[in-house]
């Protein structure tokens, strides 16, 4: 009897722990890893990182001096030599070190055993990235961050920089457009694509930007932002006058940099410039943001008519995506499948967009179609995108690098309200004035 009772007032307590760890784990990953996670996988990875590399493949003979200083002071055998390690920093997603590579590693040979070490320290992934000259730094993630993002609180933003998804690694993905002018974003239905869209409106929405819409769904995308856009068509009609006075717009900025390089030459080099960024802020014409929803419905025609307007349209989006950037106007082209069957200038149309993100599709040649010509190693994992994963989609630049990335949640009647609130930020141009939507009736309450 007195054995059932200690064993009992042992177990019971043990069993409680144990029934809570996986509770947490399953419930609250988060919280498992940092009460139970972490300290696990820093003893795994203190205790075993010299054999866990070893065996990796990540370890060089000693060098002659180390061969006979350890002879000279101990008869111990004399090991292969690990990357030095640097000190183990913990975040709230996992763990971060640096490793200063031995003579004759490089960092492809870490990256190649990031598999290996995610299993040996038990985390969820591993990640490396060089940080100088025979350093890298290895990022262990210990829980699926994807599965419900919460994006980080030291996200640099800033002007046309929004932080818009949470990377698999746990590092927020930023829209730039200073770095990347134009962006495809390709997605079907309930994939997710609008929540990436809202994201970018409401981080464009409290900045000084123009921001233009084209829905030819009728508007029911972007109307419910009208109260911060600067421009709205709703169909391809109004589309087709839209454009040309972005063109207008563009041509007119380009008129003042040849008017700004029209200098003395006593005029300092700083002063001279050919984009708009170069201009002084008092001179500095407003950036501007054009999103395109459903661009397919601007190639669709049924008539002879339609088709020379079609071909009007596609040939001015071209002429923005190509001279747009150096003029501060930029593209945001959204779509669910986009490629050289919607017509004439497709193509040529999607070279000139360097930036790629593509959701969850509905076949195989529409991922290829938006990552395959800069990142042909991403289409396999963009096809793979579950439907209960909104949001889930494959970001790629034109270097051939590309990551999973998950956009957050966020209700329609939040991001309108957003705008709202800001609608008196709408800059003045006067060749929008004509394009400019009603504001909303009514304003929308920010809910909690």
């Amino acid at each position: 009897m007195s054995d059932l009772l200690t064993l009992m007032e042992v177990g019971g307590p043990v069993a409680g722990l144990g029934a809570g760890a996986a509770f947490l784990r399953a419930r609250h990953p988060a919280a498992y890893w940092s009460t139970v996670g972490f300290p696990v996988s820093l003893a795994r990875l203190l205790g075993s990182y010299g054999s866990v590399m070893e065996s990796c493949g990540l370890t060089v003979p000693p060098s002659r001096l180390r061969v006979l200083a350890v002879r000279a002071t101990t008869r111990r055998e004399v090991r292969p030599v690990p990357p030095r390690r640097g000190v183990v920093r913990p975040t709230s997603t996992g763990l971060r070190l640096r490793l200063r590579l031995a003579p004759g590693q490089e960092p492809a040979d870490v990256a190649a055993s990031a598999e290996r070490l995610r299993h040996a320290w038990g985390v969820h992934a591993a990640y490396v990235e060089p940080v100088k000259p025979g350093v890298v730094e290895l990022r262990l993630v210990g829980y699926d961050v994807l599965e419900k993002v919460r994006m980080p609180r030291a996200a640099a933003g800033g002007l046309l920089r929004i932080p818009v998804a949470l990377r698999e690694d746990a590092t927020a993905f930023v829209r730039d457009y200073r770095t990347v002018p134009h962006e495809l974003v390709l997605g079907a239905t309930l994939s997710g694509k609008s929540m990436y869209l809202r994201h970018l409106i409401t981080g464009l929405a409290p900045q000084p930007v123009a921001l233009v819409g084209i829905d030819c769904k009728r508007g029911v995308e972007l109307s419910p932002f009208a109260a911060r856009l600067s421009a709205l068509a709703t169909d391809p009609e109004q589309a087709a006058t839209l454009l040309p006075a972005l063109v207008a717009e563009m041509e007119k900025r380009y008129d003042l940099l040849k008017k700004r390089q029209g200098v003395p030459s006593a005029t300092p080099d700083e002063e001279i410039t050919s984009d708009v960024w170069g201009l002084p802020d008092a001179e500095r014409p407003v950036p501007v943001v054009l999103f395109v929803d459903e661009v397919a419905e601007l190639f669709m025609v049924a008539t002879r008519k339609e088709e020379e307007r079609r071909d009007e349209m596609v040939t001015q989006l071209i002429r923005l995506a190509q001279l747009g950037r150096a003029a501060g106007i930029h593209l945001e082209i959204c779509g669910q499948r986009f490629g050289a069957e919607l017509g004439k200038g497709a193509t040529m149309l999607r070279a000139q967009l360097s930036g790629r993100v593509c959701h969850r599709v509905n076949d195989e040649p529409t991922a290829k179609m938006a990552l395959g010509d800069i990142a042909p190693e991403a289409v396999g994992a963009a096809c793979l995108i579950p439907p209960e994963r909104p949001g889930l989609s494959v970001a790629g630049d034109t270097t051939g690098g590309w990551t999973r990335m998950r956009t957050p949640h966020m209700k329609l009647s939040e991001a309108a309200a957003v705008c709202e609130r800001y609608a008196g930020l709408v800059p003045a141009l006067p060749a929008l004035d004509p394009f400019r939507p009603d504001a909303p009736s009514r304003p929308v309450r920010l809910t909690k």
